[in-house]
Formats: structure tokens, C-alpha cells, sequence
């Protein structure tokens, strides 16, 4: 299989101090795959080597040991660049263009004709959000939500396969948030695939196919997020979402289904078993009760959980 992007055993070392340095290690042989035509999300606490990650990728930096391709040609490579989309946590500008003038500037960089800049430009601010009137608006006027949305719309201007984000959502307010999730599901569809480093794990879990967590610069879980949501090495929990009746009267009525908790709620409880017998008990003992059945569902960790232990 053919991957779009491969790192391989990736290492970066810092220097720190001044007058007695010492070496950090930000990467520790990272190695990491990505499928094409999908979101992969790339998680981890402050420190864990997200950023450094992709300015390795991006050529903004370069490792100490190491390497990594993208679209099956060594990063180093400026022709395979072309066909990638950056845009950084803080993107910064030039104070003095418009959002205008410099997504003509970009698309000039990548050597698009007047006309396509010109379609480009407008398709891309409007995508992603940027009202008509702020287009020749000088950017220094800009708040960071509008700063970000040019940053995201600059990194579509080449049409490229795979673009790398880097906190997309930072800045903006719940409805941008929203408008960018849906402008990312959209690079899906298209088949481009979305390298996305971000904090914000409600946006993972609505957006990503797969994840990726660092720990300390090394690797610490990846693969597909439903997978690694899925309590791994434990027995199928099933939640019974149940109203009605009260968490102590459950308590008496279910006492001989050995597997079962009982979660108090509002108006009604929660109850957890094991076995999918068990569900079928519980429900013949709560309906003659006067409890009503809300839902039944398996149970999954959360992807806070899931961060939390990773990630130490």
C-alpha cells in the first residue's frame, strides 16, 4: 500500500542554555503512516512534538535523525511541495495587504494565471467565511478568528492533495468553528486528504478517520479512532438509558443481575451490564416497574479518556 505520507524513526534534537547547552529531544524516533482521501487527526499535551512534527514536514526545520516522505517524495523535494496546503497555529502576514492581495500574492507564488487567482480568491474567502466587505480590508485590522480563516483559505489557493493544519479552530468562535469543521469534511469528499494537529478533541472525534497520539516526542497509540475508541482488552459494555423510575428503586429490582451498575440521573438512571442477556433481564423487570426505556447503546471511552491515559 501506498501511503502520502511516510515518517520514518524521526528525531529532532534542541539546543538550550546559554552558556552550558544541553540537548533537548522534542522527536525520539517517530514512525508514523498515512492513508490517502482522509482526516487524520494528530494529537498530544503541550510538548509532545505536534508543531515540530510538521515543521519538520513542512522543511520549516530539519531533523537530527531521520526522515519522511509526502506523496511518495522526500520532503526536501520543492516540486512535491507545490501540491501541499499549510497553514500554521499562528499564522502571520504581511500587516499591510488585504486578504485580497494576498491570496493573489500566494497564487502567483504557485504560478496560477490572473483569472484563476481571481476565482480562487473569491471561492476561498467565501468558503471559509470571510465577509465580501473585509476582503480589501488591510489584515493589521484583522482579529485572529479572520486571521485564520485567510490563513485556511491561502492554503487551498494551489488546489493541493493534502493539506497540513495546525490548530485550524484556534480563534474562532463556535459558528466558525462549525463553518470550518464543515469546509474540512468537504476536502474529504473532494478526495484530498487533511493532516490536522488541534486541542480541541470534539472536533477529532466529529471529523477524523484516524489518530495518532505523541507522548514525549515518541508515538504512544494510532490507528482508526472507533477502533481505539472501543474499550480494548475489556468486555462489551452496554448502557440502558432508562426514566421513570429512581436509581435506589433499580437498585432493589435488578439486585440478582450480577453484572449491572446503576448510574442515578434526573428522572430516571443509567444502567451498565456485560452481556447482552443481561439486557433482556433488566428490561423485563423495569417495564412492569413503570420504568420506560429510553435507549440502549454500547459504550465506548471517550476520546478525553483515551487522551487523558495516553498521554500520562
Amino acid at each position: 500500500m501506498s501511503y502520502i505520507v511516510e515518517i520514518e524513526n524521526l528525531t529532532k534534537d534542541y539546543e538550550v542554555g546559554f552558556w552550558k547547552k544541553k540537548k533537548v529531544r522534542a522527536l525520539d524516533g517517530l514512525n508514523l503512516k498515512v492513508e490517502s482521501n482522509q482526516i487524520f487527526g494528530f494529537l498530544g499535551g503541550n510538548g509532545a512534538g505536534k508543531t515540530t512534527t510538521i515543521k519538520i514536514l513542512m522543511s520549516l526545520i530539519f531533523p537530527t535523525e531521520g526522515g519522511a516522505k509526502i506523496l511518495g517524495e522526500d520532503i526536501t523535494d520543492v516540486k512535491m511541495h507545490a501540491s501541499i496546503g499549510y497553514c500554521p497555529e499562528n499564522p502571520y502576514f504581511y500587516d499591510y495587504l488585504t486578504a485580497r492581495e494576498l491570496m493573489n500574492y500566494f497564487g502567483e507564488l504557485f504560478g496560477l494565471d490572473s483569472a484563476e487567482r481571481k476565482r480562487r480568491t473569491e471561492e476561498l474567502l467565501t468558503k471559509v467565511g470571510l465577509d465580501e466587505k473585509d476582503w480589501n480590508k488591510q489584515l493589521r485590522k484583522f482579529s485572529k478568528g479572520m486571521q485564520q480563516r485567510v490563513g485556511l483559505a491561502q492554503s487551498l489557493i494551489n488546489d493541493p492533495k493534502i493539506v497540513f493544519l495546525d490548530e485550524p479552530m484556534s480563534g474562532l468562535d463556535p459558528i466558525g468553528r462549525r463553518e470550518i469543521r464543515e469546509l474540512i469534511a468537504e476536502l474529504r469528499e473532494q478526495g484530498k486528504t487533511v493532516f490536522m494537529s488541534t486541542h480541541i478533541l470534539s472536533d477529532i472525534e466529529a471529523l477524523c478517520d484516524n489518530v495518532a497520539i505523541l507522548r514525549k516526542g515518541k508515538l504512544a497509540a494510532t490507528g482508526k479512532l472507533d477502533d481505539l475508541l472501543t474499550r480494548g482488552g475489556e468486555r462489551q459494555i452496554f448502557e440502558i438509558n432508562v426514566k421513570g423510575v429512581s436509581k435506589e428503586r433499580l437498585q432493589t429490582l435488578i439486585a440478582d443481575v450480577p453484572t449491572a451498575e446503576i448510574y442515578a440521573k434526573p428522572n430516571g438512571a443509567n444502567i451498565h451490564v456485560q452481556d447482552e442477556s443481561d439486557i433482556e433481564a433488566v428490561l423485563r423487570i423495569i417495564k412492569p416497574s413503570g420504568g420506560k426505556l429510553v435507549s440502549i447503546q454500547p459504550v465506548k471511552q471517550s476520546l478525553e479518556e483515551l487522551f487523558a491515559k495516553e498521554t500520562g
